[in-house]
């Protein structure tokens, strides 16, 4: 057991370790990842800890149990299960964005081909399709070039996006990084990122894209935030 801990937190943790593994399952079902490279990491609900796959090890071999628990500074809780193995090389970039966005739950991180191709230009994707007006409420944007292995990354991250309503940014001859209200959430914005980067990158080899008026965009953003799907169990109708 963490130091400090109770048996709900211990429950919360497992938990979290359980959702983490099993939705790196869903970067490669769609595509979004090759070999090991990528990243999901969740924050454990009511505590200053978030876990994170661990480096270089393979999809098909994430576990719950070898998924790494780490503090909001990125340090490795120590005799935690998994805590024998390096976190991913992205942890001091996810523990940056947890420690300076609250309201962020999730963070993804991958190379996905079409988005990625975007950022080896340094472009941020325009918003010409109304899915992602719907999704991202706008562009999505261009972070910084930084390098792996410390918190250059969420720094860029956090600059970018902090006050933006995209969910996604694409760091500069790197990759896409994702954050949402919990990893769920996370991989649907990089799964709606790659999906978009395509569409629009097919659209141009065509001609000219037509852009979006932006009370338009303002209008669809709000509406599928607000108004599209279901609503939760006992809410009025």
């Amino acid at each position: 057991m963490t130091p400090a801990t109770t048996p709900e937190l211990e429950d919360a943790i497992h938990a979290t370790r359980e959702k983490v593994a099993r939705l790196h399952a869903e970067l490669v079902k769609y595509g979004l990842v090759i070999w090991t490279g990528g990243n999901i990491s969740e924050r454990v609900p009511g505590a200053d800890l978030f876990v994170i796959k661990p480096s270089g090890v393979g999809y098909d071999e994430l576990t719950a149990e070898n998924q790494i628990l780490c503090d909001l500074d990125g340090n490795v809780i120590a005799g935690s299960p998994g805590s024998d193995r390096s976190p991913s090389s992205d942890t001091a970039a996810h523990a940056y964005v947890y420690r300076n966005l609250p309201h962020v739950g999730g963070v993804v991180h991958t190379h996905s081909t079409y988005a990625t191709a975007w950022a080896a230009r340094g472009e941020s994707i325009p918003c010409v399709i109304t899915a992602m007006a719907d999704e991202f409420g706008g562009d999505i944007p261009v972070g910084p070039f930084a390098i792996i292995g410390d918190d250059s990354i969420g720094r860029g991250i956090v600059e970018t996006l902090d006050g933006h309503r995209s969910r996604a940014v694409l760091m500069q001859n790197h990759g896409v990084f994702t954050i949402g209200k919990d990893a769920t959430d996370a991989v649907k914005a990089a799964v709606m990122c790659e999906d978009v980067a395509r569409t629009i990158h097919l659209a141009r080899q065509l001609g000219p894209v037509i852009p979006i008026p932006q009370d338009r965009i303002d209008a669809l953003f709000d509406r599928y935030q607000n108004v599209y799907g279901q609503k939760p169990q006992g809410d009025p109708a």
